[in-house]
């Protein structure tokens, strides 16, 4: 096959203990009793050169329900000149949900549901450009489940919440991972990129 593969990246910041729930906002999710949202907002580590060229060739967004519906309600108004705003919003995004019906309310939104993983593997197959998942810790297991993730970029804080919803839960998908990169940051934020180990069988 001569035509270049879209990859899943899967693109998260994550506490030493593994937490990634609400790392932008107090108040981005609150399930469990969740009390430090925002705790990754001091180090401000989602730069450039700290995920290096693992993301230049991203098209899409590819998340499930609730984080589409909290980045619908927070980033469209963030009218200040942010440039994330007008990435998020000129991107296509891919939104993975049993519940929600099209059509959706934020631009360039496409809906999949029924068969998720036959779904999402045709298209990587049709399309050159990468899917960069965000949140969407559900999402996350699906996709591991059906060997459909290509990359982790992770976002490691010097932090321990003791609590918290995890990118690996307890009872989640197996994996066996290989270190890609590795890059210390200014802020004590540790930015890692990882592919599955079997990657060159299955490619």
């Amino acid at each position: 096959m001569d035509a270049q593969m879209g990859k899943i990246i899967v693109f998260t910041n994550l506490t030493l203990d593994g937490v990634m729930q609400a790392p932008g906002r107090k108040d981005e999710d609150t399930r469990g009793g969740f009390q430090y949202g925002g705790w990754g907002a001091p180090y401000a580590a989602m730069s450039s050169d700290a995920v290096g060229g693992n993301m230049s060739n991203v098209g899409a967004l590819l998340v499930g329900r609730r984080t589409y519906q909290d980045f619908y309600d927070f980033w469209p108004k963030q009218t200040d000149g942010n440039p994330f705003t007008g990435m998020l919003n000129n991107m296509q995004k891919y939104v993975v949900s049993t519940t929600l019906k099209e059509p959706l309310p934020w631009v360039n939104s496409t809906l999949i549901n029924g068969d998720v993983p036959q779904k999402i593997a045709k298209l990587k197959a049709e399309q050159e450009k990468d899917f960069m998942v965000m949140g969407s810790s559900e999402l996350i297991q699906t996709l591991m489940q059906h060997n459909l993730v290509d990359l982790y970029v992770l976002l490691i804080h010097p932090l321990v919440l003791g609590s918290g919803r995890k990118l690996f839960p307890e009872g989640g998908v197996p994996a066996t991972l290989q270190l890609i990169e590795s890059k210390p940051t200014a802020t004590g934020v540790v930015a890692v990129t990882y592919k599955p180990a079997d990657a060159e069988k299955s490619s």
